[in-house]
């Protein structure tokens, strides 16, 4: 019988990891915010939860450095990230890379979702849209009369082609009512039939501002019109639904005035033949590399020494983290025992008994000193009697009665000739003072 292979647990959770790491290559989630802590490293750990489960999410903090927010207990939020494990407790968990709020992400969600299933249609395929008129005589401009985009497209009308008619549908641009009002005004434009080309559009903002022309509705119009039409909405980074559908989309209003321009006509479709080429030829050149991309991936997933460093970087945070309660946790033991010998030592004070030995210290103290300055009374008169009989000896009474003493470099006592030679210096003491000589001559006798 062949024997099964046996697996360690260390081997087992990498493996699990790795399986889900390939298989979960990156999702989206949304939910509320709960269990916040931020590493002294700079990692986040949360969890992310709803209301019949929740996960445990890691952002690192080369991640979270470029987060647009610091997520909060309690709030809600969008967020990117990839499904690993954490091998030394064998717990699935997300790292993250991305986190918004849950409104401005679900408005995206809504918006791709959307986007979507109008490219599932055909409403944005490039031969369902018409050419801008070579020479157009009038111009509509759907827009807000009192906004900057309808000053700023006259104004470039004005300039590249003052003999164009300019007609304006107004309309809001932004709130609940918007939508219907641009959905009115296109049928109006489309029932008069006096305008060449039309621009819808207005300057920028954020997404909310822009969402009504995100609307369904809207954007099935816009499809649907037969007047060749320019969505201009917002600025150059701003994408809104009408600007798929419509037959061109301008970075700006202004741009879309310079769109509709005689002599920018030409050079505009010729934009978009080379563009169209252009996607083309990306798209089978992507479509060419994607299987080696796949398998690079796959072997830098394998290979990459990332997955360890995040395993140890997150194991590091939680030794921190409990060794910081740890230390609080003996800290507040510390401080209760603190408390009770304090108790104790009050109950147990030697107050009395110190005050009496105190005193008992003090009158000891006064005998000391009254015995020391006797004793010290006593030696100095024995010292200085012992110093009158040392004078009465010492070589210093010698050199008074005009004796000397000499000392060769070492400092000893010259007592005879044969410790000099010629040339030595030496120092000679008086009964007062002291000179340097040097020897010149030695005489031996």
């Amino acid at each position: 019988m062949q024997q099964s292979e046996i697996y360690t647990v260390s081997r087992l959770n990498s493996e699990v990891r790795l399986t889900l790491e390939l298989q979960f290559q990156q999702l989206w989630l949304s939910g509320e915010v709960s269990n916040f802590v931020a590493a002294a490293s700079g990692h986040w750990y949360f969890s992310l939860k709803d209301q019949a489960a929740q996960v445990k999410v890691a952002m690192f903090k080369q991640a979270n450095r470029n987060a647009l927010i610091r997520p909060q207990n309690g709030q809600q939020v969008l967020l990117r990230a990839r499904i690993s494990v954490y091998e030394p407790r064998g717990e699935y968990q997300l790292l993250a890379d991305f986190i918004e709020p849950a409104g401005d992400g679900l408005l995206k969600q809504q918006f791709e979702q959307l986007k979507n299933k109008l490219a599932a249609e055909g409403l944005f395929a490039a031969e369902r849209k018409k050419a801008l008129p070579a020479n157009p005589r009038t111009v509509g401009v759907i827009t807000s009369p009192t906004g900057a985009a309808v000053r700023d497209i006259i104004t470039v009308l004005q300039r590249r082609a003052p003999g164009i008619k300019v007609i304006v549908y107004p309309c809001q641009v932004q709130g609940d009512s918007a939508a219907g009002q641009l959905r009115q005004m296109l049928s109006t434009a489309i029932q008069r039939d006096e305008v060449d080309v039309l621009i819808i559009g207005r300057g920028g903002g954020s997404l909310e501002d822009l969402w009504c022309f995100n609307d369904e509705a809207l954007a099935r119009a816009v499809a649907q019109c037969p007047i060749p039409i320019v969505s201009a909405v917002g600025h150059e980074i701003d994408f809104a639904l009408t600007d798929f559908v419509a037959d061109v989309r301008a970075a700006t209003p202004s741009a879309a005035a310079e769109l509709v321009s005689p002599d920018q006509s030409h050079f505009v479709l010729q934009l978009q033949q080379l563009s169209s080429r252009l996607v083309r030829a990306q798209r089978l050149f992507l479509q060419r590399l994607t299987p080696k991309l796949s398998q690079l991936q796959l072997r830098l997933q394998q290979l990459h020494p990332q997955r360890r460093l995040e395993q140890q970087q997150q194991r590091l945070d939680e030794l921190q983290l409990r060794l910081q309660r740890l230390m609080q946790l003996q800290l507040q033991q510390a401080k209760r025992q603190h408390s009770y010998l304090q108790q104790s030592l009050l109950h147990l004070s030697p107050a009395k008994t110190l005050k009496q030995q105190h005193n008992l210290l003090q009158q000891l103290q006064r005998r000391l000193q009254h015995a020391q300055q006797q004793q010290v009374k006593q030696q100095q008169q024995k010292l200085a009697k012992l110093s009158a009989q040392l004078h009465t000896v010492s070589p210093l009474a010698t050199l008074a009665r005009g004796y000397s003493i000499s000392f060769n470099a070492a400092e000893q006592a010259i007592t005879s000739s044969s410790q000099l030679k010629l040339g030595d210096n030496i120092s000679t003491r008086l009964a007062e003072g002291s000179f340097m000589a040097t020897v010149t001559e030695v005489i031996h006798k």
